[in-house]
């Protein structure tokens, strides 16, 4: 199973660290809906300019591409999108690492994250109000139905999972409810 296989190269060396991070995009997505390919894992991460020397000893050449820990340590200090990526040299698999930063909607998805088992792992997973919104903007910045199918999906298998009010909060927050009607019916609670 592909997930296992993100999972395990990129979530257990931070859960090695004692790194806060939550999973998020296409793998949760699947998590919490229908599974469907993909060779990357998105995780949100709480780091500091002196984690990235650890970081980038965790996911050390040869077997991984990771930026220098200076060019980590310099995403880390951004108040805000904060990004950079990890590639498993033999695989091609990749991790995005969005870093927290200040951005309110993170600080809530850490505060409500949850703990999800996968084979021996205990993995944070974003809330599952998080991965609906981060994929409203997604598909509002580039048009990709799969966001949408993908939000469909969640709301099909998980919808007892989604706390309603806060998701209804963050939609009207960050001027969303144009793409939240595109979800179509499934999306009315």
């Amino acid at each position: 199973m592909l997930e296992a296989d993100l999972i395990e190269l990129f979530v257990a060396p931070l859960e090695r660290l004692g790194i806060r991070y939550f999973v998020t995009g296409s793998v949760a997505a699947t998590l919490y809906g229908e599974p469907r390919a993909t060779h990357d894992i998105d995780l949100v991460a709480i780091l500091t300019a002196a984690d990235g020397e650890r970081l980038a000893g965790a996911f050390a050449p040869p077997g991984f591409y990771t930026p220098p820990a200076e060019v980590i340590a310099i995403e880390a200090g951004r108040e805000g999108r904060g990004h950079f990526s990890v590639i498993h040299s033999e695989s091609g698999l990749k991790a995005d690492f969005f870093l927290a930063g200040r951005d309110p909607l993170h600080r809530w998805a850490f505060r409500h994250a949850r703990e999800y088992a996968i084979g021996r792992l205990r993995v944070r997973l974003a809330p599952p109000e998080y991965v609906i919104v981060r994929k409203l903007e997604f598909y509002r910045e580039g048009g990709s139905e799969k966001h949408l199918r993908d939000i469909r999906s969640m709301l099909a298998l998980s919808r007892e999972l989604v706390d309603r009010s806060a998701l209804a909060d963050w939609i009207r927050r960050l001027g969303l409810e144009p793409e939240w009607s595109e979800v179509g019916e499934r999306a009315s609670f």
